[in-house]
């Protein structure tokens, strides 16, 4: 079965944003170590949520 895709639908509900690793970990400034590890699990370039969802930062307390 097939099915005609609307180019206006899949605009509205938007494509995944895809990062490279090492500009996601400058952006929200992760360490070398934290940066190295993301790399290993997902590779150079990962969506969003996976980065997010897997990245932590040490706690910056005052």
């Amino acid at each position: 079965m097939t099915s005609h895709l609307n180019s206006a639908d899949i605009e509205e509900k938007g494509l995944k944003t895809v990062w490279s690793v090492a500009d996601f970990a400058r952006r929200y400034r992760l360490n070398n170590e934290e940066e190295t590890r993301l790399l290993k699990l997902l590779g150079p370039f990962a969506t969003q949520q996976e980065l997010l969802m897997n990245a932590s930062r040490a706690p910056r307390f005052r």
